[in-house]
């Protein structure tokens, strides 16, 4: 299947080239190549998707250029989420605001990005853009964050179902934390889901998806997540990705809310005409 007009991946990344582009010094992984605007507007084509959420790839640190250079590149149908530390000024938000930016990411799953105690601070910067707050944590640690995390003046989205593994089943405390988020109504989850997964074909994720897309149908939306990074083995197939959202939404509404609705709504994108 294809998605329908106006689809949106919520999460891809571009890297390099890194002649231009150089790797961060504190980064946690070093991709074997790189992942241009090209490479990604042949899954995009291949998938029916318009639209697309460019994330700040924790490779090039707070060095939003590659990412924002890459919007740019993609045109209007994409926006970027950025990552920034305590350094960034008011003037640097707001340019990377004329160039698509609508959200800021913090790394808390594999390090070596912005400090968490920068959090709050950060924040209260973004919330006059009508900026929100992406965090990328473990399972363990949403259960920790949840509490602060909630108490934020600014809309929240998790990556990737929360940091949850399957295996662990859709009880645990990060999945009910994340719950709590999404029932008190500025949470959104991302189902890119198959690093929740113990590998292909991914099936063993349906039962969490299904649990989120029940909880919020109006704040779930999907990514690819590609180029897939820091895996070395088993790197998925975005069109068995894409299939797997298929299988946890089949309604055509509920496949037209996640891919469509809701970004338009988070991202600031036109409701009606694809590509905008």
């Amino acid at each position: 299947w294809r998605s329908p007009a106006g689809g949106c991946d919520c999460h891809f990344h571009i890297f390099g080239p890194f002649g231009r582009y150089p790797l961060s010094p504190r980064r946690s992984y070093t991709p074997s190549q790189p992942a241009p605007v090209a490479a990604y507007r042949r899954v995009a084509d291949t998938l029916g998707l318009d639209r697309g959420i460019v994330v700040q790839a924790s490779i090039h640190g707070t060095d939003n250029a590659c990412t924002l250079d890459a919007v740019a590149e993609l045109g209007p149908g994409y926006r970027a989420v950025v990552v920034v530390d305590a350094t960034v000024t008011d003037a640097d938000l707001r340019a990377m605001d004329a160039r698509g930016a609508r959200g800021v990411r913090f790394n808390i799953a594999t390090g070596g990005g912005t400090p968490i105690d920068e959090l709050d601070p950060i924040v209260r910067r973004i919330a006059p853009l009508g900026w929100h707050l992406q965090v990328f944590t473990t399972a363990q640690h949403l259960a920790e964050l949840a509490p602060r995390l909630g108490r934020l003046p600014v809309p929240l989205v998790i990556d990737h179902m929360g940091g949850a593994q399957a295996a662990d089943g859709t009880e645990t405390a990060g999945v009910r934390a994340l719950r709590r988020l999404l029932d008190a109504g500025r949470t959104w989850v991302k189902l890119s889901g198959y690093r929740a997964s113990a590998g292909p074909p991914y099936s063993d994720v349906a039962p969490l998806a299904r649990v989120l897309l029940a909880a919020a149908p109006e704040r779930c939306v999907w990514g690819t997540d590609w180029p897939h990074p820091s895996m070395a083995a088993d790197v998925p197939d975005d069109g068995e990705l894409f299939d797997l959202l298929g299988a946890w939404a089949p309604e055509e509404a509920t496949r037209r809310r996640v891919l469509v609705d809701n970004p338009a709504a988070l991202y600031g994108f036109g409701a009606a005409a694809s590509g905008t």
